[in-house]
């Protein structure tokens, strides 16, 4: 009799898995049936919200629900980071994961982060890259990459950044490393005051984004020698790569890109990998990016995965030998 029962608890537990197995896809179909939230980590107008509400608009059209943008800053990202890892999986909380938060942060900050970037969530999409230029004051005598190398082994330099941790300073520290160089990391409270200090020639050199370098660079009032992408930006085309100007393998670009929490069901992932690809390739949006200095970068959320986890391995490494850390 136990024997019996057991195989027909068996047999019914075996039904109830096929059914939901069958009934999954069509769940799935019918997703998204109310608003999603998008959770940014910065404030309103930075490089993370212009890309998540030019994304907003249009997936609103094609997936028929709203996209509410949720911005949640703080920590360099990390608070909304964490909001996300932590959230139910149903694919009606989404993020807008940054470099800062899911690549460096880890490494950076001496405190372990109460999120894993790679356990906690299910990689969707890789929206943008974000080109940084090397920007130097007119009065600094070098004219490319190899000069600024030259002249740095000759005399001590000061490139400022919007602040520790950030793309602009590890820039510098990779520069550094493989340059053999020691420039002096000089960091503010945000992009808009080390630029006005490039301007006024208080640092020598910013590896500034390319919104707050190219009106300057088209006026003279700086000079953009090389950008940081591994490949040159359709926004300066005529500005060649650090890698290719002088030290071969350099790529240090900033991302932006969406992300699920973890468990989140896979036809959801595949749903939205595919819309929001769409989106980033709608002539429109490609021109709205491309006049803040973004370029569209979609791609498999496998590819966005294997990224997430060698960018850990290489800002880690940047971190470790610049000594840089935040609390």
């Amino acid at each position: 009799m136990i024997t019996s029962n057991f195989a027909r608890t068996g047999i019914f537990a075996t039904l109830i898995t096929a059914a939901g197995a069958l009934t999954a896809p069509a769940w799935a179909a019918e997703y998204p049936t109310k608003p999603i939230r998008m959770i940014v980590g910065f404030a309103p107008g930075g490089g993370t919200d212009t890309t998540a509400r030019a994304i907003s608009t249009k997936l609103t059209e094609s997936l028929g629900q709203q996209i509410i943008i949720d911005n949640r800053a703080g920590a360099a990202g990390n608070i909304a980071t964490d909001m996300v890892a932590k959230a139910t999986p149903d694919g009606y909380t989404l993020l807008m994961g940054t470099i800062a938060a899911l690549a460096i942060n880890p490494s950076l900050y001496e405190t372990k982060l109460p999120f894993d970037s790679i356990r906690d969530f299910a990689p969707i999409v890789q929206a943008v890259d974000s080109t940084n230029i090397l920007s130097l004051h007119p009065s600094v005598a070098a004219g490319s990459v190899k000069e600024l190398i030259a002249l740095a082994k000759t005399r001590s330099l000061n490139y400022g950044s919007s602040g520790v941790g950030g793309t602009g300073h590890l820039a510098g520290e990779l520069f550094n490393t493989m340059a053999g160089v020691k420039m002096t990391h000089i960091p503010y409270k945000g992009g808009g005051p080390a630029m006005i200090d490039l301007l006024g020639g208080q640092v020598q050199l910013v590896f500034a984004t390319a919104a707050s370098a190219v009106p300057h660079i088209k006026t003279g009032r700086i000079k953009g020698i090389a950008v940081t992408t591994a490949k040159r930006s359709a926004l300066m085309p005529d500005l060649p790569t650090i890698s290719e100007a002088g030290l071969p393998g350099f790529d240090a670009n900033n991302w932006y890109g969406v992300l699920a929490p973890a468990k989140t069901p896979r036809p959801i992932v595949i749903r939205l990998n595919s819309e929001i690809t769409k989106v980033l390739m709608m002539p429109d949006v490609k021109k709205f990016l491309f006049n803040q200095g973004l370029d569209p970068a979609p791609g498999t959320p496998e590819q966005f995965g294997a990224y997430i986890k060698s960018e850990m391995t290489k800002w880690a490494k940047v971190v470790k030998d610049s000594g840089a850390k935040a609390n």
